[in-house]
Order: C-alpha cells, then sequence, then structure tokens
C-alpha cells in the first residue's frame, strides 16, 4: 500500500514535465533546456500539425548493428517518416549511438553529445541568444532570441533536401547522402553558381572540390547579367524555379503538379547523383512519385576527366525504367566493398606487367562482349587501321590492356582503373572486356628486392 502510494506521489511530481512536453509538441515550440535522447521509443519535437518530427531516427537494420540514430528532420504522419534535413558533420557519419542527447541551450543553440558526453554537432550560434526553437509545419526549425530574431535555421542549412517554402542561395547547396542508409556526405553536389546556373556535379571527398557538371541549367547570361539566375526558389504550390535578377523566372518544374494542400512535396538530392522533385498522398495512401528528374540519363550525362562517373571505377553504368542507374561489376570482377553495390570494382585477376611482362600468359586470357557498352576517357592507346581481330589479339598481347572498344576499322585500348563506364543504346561499337580464363594463376614474377629485407639478412648473419 505505501509503494503505491510513493508511486502516485511520483506521478504527480512528473505531470508538469509531461504537461510541458505535450504544450510544446502542441505548438511546436521547444524551450532552451529541452533535451531528446536517442532511444527505441524516443520523444520528438513536432510541429503543430504534427506533420513534421525534429529528433532521432532509427537507421535501418542493415546499417544498424551498432544501434545507431540520426539526429534529423522527417515528416512524421507517414508510414516511412522520410528525412528531410540531418546534421552533416562533413567528413564524419553523422549516425550517433543509443543515448546519445541533443540539447536546446542559449548559447550555442541545438547541442548534440555522445553516451560519453562529448559534444558531437552543434548549430553554432555566431551572435546572439536563444530563447526560444521553433519546429515549423513548413519542416523549418527556427531558433530565435528574445526579440524573435531568427539565429539559425534548418533550412539554411540544408543537407540532401529542399521543401516548399524554401530557397537557396548561391553560397547554399545539397550534397547527397552516400548510400540510401548512409547519411554520411556523398560525392554529389546541386549548387547555384555565382554566375547563376544551377549545377549538378561529382566532387572530390573530403575536400569538397567540384568537378564537370553533368547537368547545367542554361541561366547564365553573360550579355546581360540582370537575366542570370541568383536564387532557387520552391514556392508553397510546389514549383521550382530558378528566380532571375530581373524578376524572371526559368522553371524546373514544368508539368502542372497535384494540390499542395492534397500532398507533401520535396526535392532530394539522391545518393546516386539523380535530383528528383517528389509527391506524395496526404491521406497516406501511396506512395512517393516523381514530379520530374535531373539529368535525363545521368550514366551518359557524367563524362568528366576526373572521378569514376556515376558508378565506381571499373563498373558499368545502366539506366533504369525510373531514369535512376544502376551499377554492375563486368565478368572476372566483384565489388570492392559487397556492401556497396554501386562503388568501384576490382579484377579477381592480376594483370600483372612485373619482371618486364614475364609473369603474364596471355593465353590464360579471353575477352567477353559486352553490347553497347564503352568507358569514356579511359582510352591508353589507339591503333588505325586495324581489324577486330587484330584489335583483340594486340590486347591479349599487352599485360597493361585491360580492354578494347574496336569500331570501323579503329581500336582503343583501354587502361585500369576504368572510369565513367556506362551503356548508351545508341553505340555502335563493339566492346571487349578481358578476363582470366579457367586455368593455372601465371607464375609469379620475382620483384625488386626490399632493402629492408636485405638489412634484416645482414643483421641475422652477423647476430647468427
Amino acid at each position: 500500500m505505501a509503494s503505491a502510494r510513493l508511486y502516485f506521489i511520483f506521478l504527480l511530481f512528473q505531470l508538469p514535465y509531461y504537461l510541458h512536453l505535450s504544450i510544446a509538441q502542441n505548438n511546436g515550440t521547444v524551450p532552451v533546456g529541452a533535451t531528446l535522447t536517442a532511444g527505441t521509443y524516443s520523444s520528438t519535437w513536432l510541429s503543430p500539425s504534427g506533420d513534421f518530427a525534429f529528433g532521432f531516427r532509427q537507421l535501418d537494420e542493415e546499417n544498424n548493428t551498432n544501434d545507431l540514430f540520426l539526429l534529423s528532420i522527417f515528416y512524421s504522419n507517414i508510414p516511412e517518416k522520410t528525412v528531410v534535413w540531418y546534421t552533416d558533420n562533413k567528413d564524419q557519419n553523422p549516425a550517433v549511438p543509443r543515448g546519445s542527447q541533443v540539447k536546446l541551450t542559449a548559447d550555442q543553440g541545438l547541442v548534440l553529445n555522445d553516451p560519453q558526453g562529448k559534444q558531437v554537432w552543434s548549430s553554432e550560434i555566431d551572435i546572439g541568444t536563444v530563447a526560444v526553437g521553433h519546429m515549423n509545419d513548413t519542416g523549418n526549425f527556427v531558433l530565435a532570441s528574445s526579440s524573435s530574431s531568427k539565429l539559425w535555421d534548418s533550412f539554411s542549412n540544408p543537407s540532401d533536401t529542399l521543401l516548399p517554402g524554401q530557397t537557396m542561395e548561391t553560397k547554399q547547396g545539397l550534397f547527397s547522402r552516400k548510400s540510401e542508409t548512409n547519411f554520411s556526405r556523398g560525392r554529389f553536389q546541386f549548387r547555384l553558381l555565382k554566375d547563376g546556373n544551377l549545377v549538378l556535379n561529382i566532387a572530390n571527398l573530403p575536400t569538397g572540390d567540384a568537378y564537370d557538371a553533368y547537368y547545367i541549367s542554361g541561366t547564365y547570361d553573360p550579355a546581360n547579367s540582370s537575366n542570370s539566375g541568383y536564387r532557387v526558389m520552391f514556392n508553397e504550390s510546389g514549383y521550382m524555379y530558378i528566380l532571375r535578377r530581373n524578376g524572371g523566372r526559368f522553371d524546373l518544374t514544368t508539368e502542372s503538379v497535384v494540390p499542395a494542400a492534397d500532398f507533401y512535396y520535396r526535392a532530394t538530392l539522391n545518393f546516386d547523383g539523380v535530383f528528383a522533385q517528389y509527391f506524395y498522398p496526404k491521406n497516406g495512401n501511396g506512395n512517393w512519385s516523381v514530379a520530374w528528374s535531373e539529368p535525363e540519363n545521368i550514366c551518359v550525362n557524367i563524362g568528366g576527366e576526373m572521378g569514376s562517373g556515376a558508378c565506381g571505377f571499373n563498373s558499368i553504368c545502366s539506366l533504369d525504367s525510373d531514369r535512376r542507374p544502376k551499377c554492375a561489376c563486368p565478368k572476372g570482377y566483384s565489388l570492392l566493398d559487397e556492401n556497396d553495390r554501386y562503388g568501384s570494382c576490382k579484377p579477381d585477376f592480376e594483370l600483372s606487367c612485373w619482371g618486364g611482362g614475364q609473369g603474364y600468359k596471355k593465353e590464360l586470357f579471353d575477352f567477353h562482349e559486352l553490347q553497347i557498352t564503352n568507358w569514356h576517357l579511359s582510352d591508353s592507346e589507339r591503333f588505325r587501321p586495324y581489324n577486330e581481330v587484330q584489335c583483340k589479339n594486340s590486347c591479349l598481347s599487352d599485360c597493361f590492356c585491360a580492354a578494347v572498344i574496336f569500331e570501323d576499322d579503329c581500336c582503343w585500348f583501354k587502361k585500369l582503373p576504368l572510369s565513367n563506364g556506362m551503356t548508351d543504346g545508341r553505340l555502335t561499337s563493339k566492346a571487349f572486356m578481358k578476363y582470366k580464363t579457367k586455368g593455372d594463376d601465371p607464375p609469379s614474377v620475382p620483384r625488386p628486392p626490399d632493402p629492408e629485407d636485405k638489412k634484416k639478412r645482414k643483421m641475422m648473419n652477423a647476430t647468427g
């Protein structure tokens, strides 16, 4: 009886806390000092309508071997709980373990600590003191001062997604995630350049150095700077466009869209480099559908001299029916990382040229013909005039040659690692990929002596 009375008293003391939490969630207001802890049944800070939630999202099981959580903003009223914003630690994985905590503080704003109390991320308030946080129905989390001045917001610090009501300036941009379930920074960028062009490009990680663009909006006007773009707009009606300096617009959403009152919208730079605008019925009966996407064919559009292409090195990109890329290793090659099907492929044999090529036996190799396939910019040699037999025999005799492309009377040798591998129905050339047939491995060839080994032998002789 006494224990029941004590439990009742405990509940009375906890009641103000839960009432406060409920009020905060109902109107989207978050007071300074509020905390959330990563766990299976974590609380969240909801927007007034409940459409969006700020909190810890448990990652999928395939990426959750260490029980990881993502501090994020996500759609709360649909089964998928689609993430639209997450912390960006640049060269670090933003996922944190169970027991991590985020706290709204007056001096730093949002502060994320791991279970040991070590800070792993903060919203970095430069000037001012935070008085309150707001999880808005737009999906924007805002930190404000006592005078209601905005000190920080998630819209101004996007990750891989834009939402209706959000704009993007030239100093901002989106980075893709590494994979569907790995929220580490990926290698694709969506940026508005200072000249007014909106571009998609591959970036070198971890420096972020931008490679050649594989989509360009064409909104730079060198003859009239006022006609160039300067802001990406995503309005509440679900239309995306580039606003020009003279007030004109370049439409990104070119078709009619479904009513925003009945559908959720988002625009996401996917992990595979395709940028797409999506819509989802608010009644929850359906899936995310594509309104439009760019580029038209990422396998073909990516063709810069730097990087591996849409897929990893030695991989081959083909376009799926939804205009998303599929990556596959050719015969005789396998994934460098078995968990990354969009990554690079390694040869399952050795193309060894050690000892002046003495260890290379061309009779142990053959070719696998690939239809409508090429690896642009991986050429090492060109022979002309050649016929197909000469082309293949020359490659078999060359320990550096990994593949050949033959068309008309021209033969191109390809070198490892192969980049920008893709299929294209417009190709008329033939592709032949070298692989090792069944048989013994090439005999090992002595490598140059290691000076350190020679020193070790001398020491052993001296002490023996």
